[in-house]
């Protein structure tokens, strides 16, 4: 590909935001809420911060009173939709601590709008166990958090409203490490377009080609990239502490060269790190990887290769 002369990074600079989303509303098992504290309970921000960029924690948002589940879904997602356009404006790149899989109806809204109004299009990345693209007409248990991409990408039955919500292409979204999709859910999500990635494929022929092919994509239209974070993409013996773990996800490897990957594109802009669930922890390894991952995906490794190849060159 021809080198582009545009700016290469949807944020500015070095700043991150981040922003704690404490639910288990959308789910059927509880503990979820819990997810940002674990995550800053493992470092993330002292992580961040230690690759050099300048992180500042924004705490919880919070709805203020006890709602129905349902009901507190949407009013977080409207909170979060307005914390995530404002992050952007101010020229940060906002990291959202879930908090299930549901937060992210609030996050990838307000990242969408601010992509809208500022001409750019945005792509999504689903790195997730499920498709989360039922519909309350499709969904097999009623959990929210089994809705998230399909709200987000515009199915009827959602209470959107233009001044938190703008509307997700479908054709500009791939589900990755994808291994537990309802059978309608899986027809809906072929109908609308969205390029699926299972563990069958990568298993077969490796995740590095359609990966690449989806960054290539972003590159050319000079997109946004989101990406949507879900522990369960990962191998539940990498990964306990998930209330939705299903047997057979990607091996530390293949999560590291998803990250590796990600951070070369220089596309990511905003994030989310969902479905951490410390009460099913062990001794937190699911919080430590989501926090590894992340510190990849954001230049540790090479941030590490440069200072090994500095000290080579001051000791020769």
């Amino acid at each position: 590909m021809l080198h582009d002369a545009r700016a290469r990074r949807p944020s500015a600079g070095n700043r991150i935001d981040l922003i704690g989303l404490p639910t288990d509303a959308g789910a059927s098992c509880r503990g979820a809420v819990l997810g940002p504290d674990g995550l800053r309970a493992a470092g993330l921000a002292e992580r961040l911060a230690g690759l050099g960029y300048a992180v500042a924690d924004l705490g919880d948002v919070s709805v203020g009173r006890k709602l129905a589940p349902a009901a507190e879904i949407d009013a977080l997602a409207i909170r979060a939709s307005e914390e995530a356009y404002r992050s952007l404006e101010n020229g940060a790149r906002p990291i959202f601590l879930g908090g299930d899989h549901s937060i992210s109806m609030g996050s990838v809204a307000g990242v969408a709008r601010h992509c809208r109004d500022t001409g750019r299009p945005l792509f999504v990345l689903w790195f997730d166990a499920h498709g989360d693209f039922n519909t309350w007409a499709t969904t097999e248990t009623g959990n929210i958090h089994g809705m998230s991409l399909a709200r987000l990408c515009g199915e009827p039955g959602f209470a959107n409203a233009p001044d938190w919500f703008a509307p997700l292409d479908p054709a500009n979204v791939m589900i990755l490490g994808a291994r537990a999709l309802d059978c309608e859910e899986a027809q809906l999500i072929a109908a609308r377009g969205v390029e699926v990635v299972d563990m069958d494929v990568i298993r077969v022929s490796g995740l590095e080609a359609p990966l690449r092919r989806f960054l290539d994509r972003v590159e050319a239209a000079n997109g946004h990239l989101h990406l949507s974070l879900d522990v369960d993409a990962m191998d539940p013996a990498l990964a306990p502490g998930v209330g939705t773990t299903v047997p057979g996800g990607l091996s530390l490897s293949e999560g590291q060269l998803v990250m590796d990957m990600l951070n070369r594109s220089g596309r990511v802009g905003s994030l989310d790190l969902v479905e951490l669930n410390p009460v099913l922890d062990r001794l937190g390894m699911s919080a430590d990887l989501m926090v590894d991952l992340t510190a990849r995906l954001l230049g540790e490794r090479s941030v590490a290769a440069r200072a090994t190849a500095s000290a080579q060159r001051t000791a020769a």
